[in-house]
């Protein structure tokens, strides 16, 4: 079974299990909610010419409304290590079919795609039952900036080409804005810390190459067009809601 499948098949569960919940939550409330979630992506469009899948982990911080409409800002950190350009660096390789370093010892290169969004979002909860208002079906849409790169490590060793302001000859960095749409569950539990959300998301990065040349490339101009970069993946989250205290009765004799 796909990965896909067996996520739909986990969000379809959640529904259920909301159905069935018996928690105190009947009225909708406004609060600050905050949380931290991972997810995985799928590159597509000029994204995926030079990077393939992406993990991704990040932050959230808003406001829910009475109305279940929210408001906030959202981060991801993208990591991976699917690159999916070839000849980088076969200009440095020797007759031997090592880099060398400073030293002219074999050294080892390493490459990570990296990359980062900070947006900002509006969404609006869809309940399921009058049992929590809270909790239902979730939209969501942001737009922000959003940028990525190749990382290049060295680690130990010292190679001169690739070093300092000469790694930005084989980066690849290019940045802009971002829109991204989220559709899937969201549980905040009115009895204890158990509120999280989960669900697919579809990101469309408008950007631009952001070096004037590449050194595997040097004779190859790089594109000034804008870019289409595209991920559609999953995302799941733990939520840390801030309920306002329940009023307390005193009484006096």
């Amino acid at each position: 079974m796909s990965t896909y499948k067996l996520f739909v098949l986990f969000l379809c569960t959640l529904c259920l299990t909301e159905l069935n919940a018996q928690v105190s939550g009947s009225e909708s409330v406004s609060l600050p909610v905050v949380g931290v979630h991972y997810g995985g992506a799928f590159s597509g469009g000029d994204l995926a010419e030079s990077f393939g899948y992406f993990n991704r982990v990040g932050l959230t911080a808003g406001y829910k409304f009475k109305s279940n409409w929210s408001v906030g800002l959202e981060s991801d950190f993208w990591f991976s290590d699917n690159v999916r350009l070839t000849g980088l660096f076969d200009h440095l390789v020797d007759a031997a079919g090592n880099i060398t370093n400073d030293l002219g010892m074999p050294a080892s290169v390493l490459v990570y795609p990296r990359g980062v969004h900070v947006n900002a979002y509006v969404g609006k909860l869809f309940p399921l039952n009058d049992k929590n208002r809270n909790s239902g079906i979730l939209v969501q849409l942001s737009g922000g900036y959003m940028l990525h790169r190749l990382r290049i490590e060295t680690n130990d060793n010292v190679v001169p080409q690739l070093e300092l302001d000469y790694k930005k000859g084989y980066d690849r960095l290019a940045s802009g804005l971002n829109a991204q749409q989220f559709i899937g569950y969201s549980f905040l539990n009115n009895r204890g810390s158990t509120s999280f959300y989960a669900g697919l998301y579809f990101q469309q990065g408008f950007t631009y190459n952001r070096r004037t040349i590449n050194f595997d490339q040097p004779n190859i101009p790089i594109s000034t067009a804008r870019r289409l970069d595209l991920q559609t993946g999953f995302r799941v989250g733990w939520y840390i809601p801030f309920y306002s205290a329940e009023p307390r009765e005193y009484y006096y004799n």
